[in-house]
C-alpha cells in the first residue's frame, strides 16, 4: 500500500545480506588492529562496508547466483541504493543520531522518507530478540556475548583495552540486557511504532473513503494495469480456498504496540531477577577474595615471626663482651691520661723557666749596679714591662695546665 515490491525485495535482501562475512568482532576493534577492512574503508562503517560489498561482488562474479540479472539498469540502482543505505544504517554508531532524525521527522507535516523508514525497520529489526520470546531471546543474547567475550580475550593478547562488554570476567549479563532494553530497545521500538502511525494511519482514511483494499506498485517509476490486477489474486490456503486478505484496514496498531511491550517488559522481569543473583555471586566472590587475602597477609606474618626472633637473637649475641674491645678501651683511657700528663709536664717545665729567669747571675751587686746603670740610659723602664709579660705568661700557662 505504501512500499513497492522493488522496495520490499530490497529490503528483505539487506536484511538476508547485512552481517555477510562478519569478522565477529566490531568496528573499533579493526580500528584499533588497524585491519585491511579498516584500511580500506577509512574507519568509517567498517564491517557495514564489507557486508555490502562482499555480497554485491558475490553477485557480479557467479551469475547463477545473481538474483538481479533481470532488473532494469534503474530498478538496479534504486534497489541498490536502498540496500546500501539500510546496511549501513544498522551501525550501532548511528543509532541515536538516527533516532533523532526519525523524532523530528516525526514532528513535520511532511511526509517520512521512504530509505529512512526502511533504514528504521531494518535496524529495529537487528536488535530486536529482547522482543521476542524468553527462550529465543536468552539464546540470542548469550551467543552475542560469547562473541564479545572472545574479543576480550584478543584485546587482552593484544595488549589493548576491553571493549565494553568484552570482559568475561566482570561483564554483569543480567544488567547488560537490562540496560540495553531501557536505553536502545524500548526507545527504538517506540519511535517505529510512532512512524509507522504516522505512514499508515492516512492510508487506512484513503482506502476506508474509496473502499478499496489498494494494491502495491512493483516500482517507484512505473505501474501497468496487469500489476493492479495481480495485486487482488486469490490463493490457496491449506484449509481450502480462502482470499489472501492484504487490506489495510485490517491493521491494529494497539495489538501492536502492546505486543511488543509485553514482551519486553517480561523478559526485562526476568532479567532483574537474574540481576538480583549476579549481584549476590559478586559480593561472595569480592568477599571470598578479601578473605583469601587476609589469610594471605596472616600466613605471610607468621612466616616473618621466626625470621625476626631469629634476627633477634643474633643481635642479643652481638652484645656480649668482647675482650680484645676492652683492651682497646683501656688503650684509649691510658692514651686519654697521658694527654694529661704531658700537660703537667709542661707547667713543671715552665716553672722551671721561670725559676732559672729569676736567679739569672750569681752576684747580686753587679746586678744592682747594672739596674742604676739602666736607669741612667732610661732603659729600667723597658725592663719592668718585660719582666711584667714574662710573668703573665706564666700565669697563662698555669691557667692553661689547670
Amino acid at each position: 500500500h505504501w512500499l513497492t515490491e522493488l522496495e520490499i525485495f530490497a529490503m528483505i535482501f539487506a536484511a538476508a545480506i547485512h552481517d555477510y562475512e562478519h569478522t565477529g568482532t566490531t568496528n573499533n576493534f579493526h580500528i584499533q588492529t588497524r585491519s585491511d577492512s579498516a584500511i580500506l574503508y577509512n574507519d568509517r562503517s567498517v564491517l557495514e562496508n564489507h557486508h555490502v560489498s562482499a555480497a554485491y561482488r558475490l553477485l557480479q562474479d557467479d551469475e547463477e547466483m545473481n538474483i538481479l540479472s533481470n532488473l532494469s539498469k534503474d530498478d538496479w540502482r534504486e534497489f541498490r541504493a536502498l540496500v546500501i543505505e539500510m546496511v549501513l544504517a544498522t551501525d550501532m554508531s548511528c543509532h541515536f543520531q538516527q533516532i533523532k532524525a526519525m523524532k523530528n521527522a516525526l514532528q513535520q507535516p511532511e511526509g517520512i522518507d521512504k530509505p529512512k523508514a526502511l533504514s528504521l525497520l531494518l535496524h529495529t529489526a537487528d536488535i530486536s530478540h529482547p522482543a521476542k520470546a524468553w527462550d529465543l531471546h536468552h539464546r540470542w543474547t548469550m551467543s552475542l556475548l560469547e562473541e564479545f567475550f572472545r574479543q576480550g580475550d584478543k584485546e587482552a593478547e593484544l595488549g589493548l583495552p576491553f571493549s565494553p562488554l568484552c570482559d568475561r570476567k566482570s561483564t554483569m549479563v543480567a544488567q547488560s540486557q537490562i540496560g540495553f532494553i531501557d536505553f536502545i530497545v524500548e526507545p527504538t521500538f517506540t519511535v517505529l511504532t510512532d512512524m509507522t502511525e504516522k505512514i499508515v494511519t492516512p492510508l487506512i482514511d484513503e482506502a476506508s473513503r474509496s473502499g478499496m483494499s489498494g494494491f502495491r506498485r512493483s516500482s517507484l517509476n512505473s505501474i501497468s494495469p496487469s500489476e493492479v490486477k495481480r495485486s487482488s489474486v486469490k490463493s490457496t490456503g491449506s484449509e481450502g480456498s480462502a482470499s489472501l486478505n492484504c487490506s489495510i484496514l485490517t491493521v491494529d496498531f494497539k495489538c501492536f504496540k502492546a505486543t511488543w511491550t509485553e514482551v519486553v517488559q517480561q523478559n526485562r522481569e526476568k532479567w532483574k531477577a537474574q540481576a538480583t543473583k549476579e549481584e549476590k555471586a559478586k559480593k561472595e566472590a569480592e568477599e571470598n577474595a578479601h578473605q583469601g587475602t587476609d589469610e594471605k597477609k596472616t600466613d605471610e606474618k607468621d612466616e616473618k615471626k621466626p625470621a625476626e626472633d631469629a634476627t633477634a637473637a643474633k643481635t642479643e649475641n652481638s652484645k656480649e663482651p668482647n675482650p680484645g674491645e676492652n683492651k682497646s678501651a683501656d688503650s684509649n683511657k691510658n692514651h686519654v691520661n697521658g694527654t694529661r700528663q704531658t700537660g703537667g709536664n709542661k707547667h713543671e717545665a715552665s716553672q722551671g723557666k721561670n725559676a732559672s729567669r729569676t736567679d739569672k747571675g750569681p752576684d747580686s751587686h753587679h746586678a744592682v749596679g747594672e739596674e742604676k746603670q739602666r736607669v741612667q740610659n732610661g732603659e729600667l723602664k723597658e725592663d719592668s714591662k718585660l719582666d711584667k709579660k714574662d710573668q703573665s705568661n706564666v700565669g697563662d700557662e698555669s691557667k692553661k695546665t689547670d
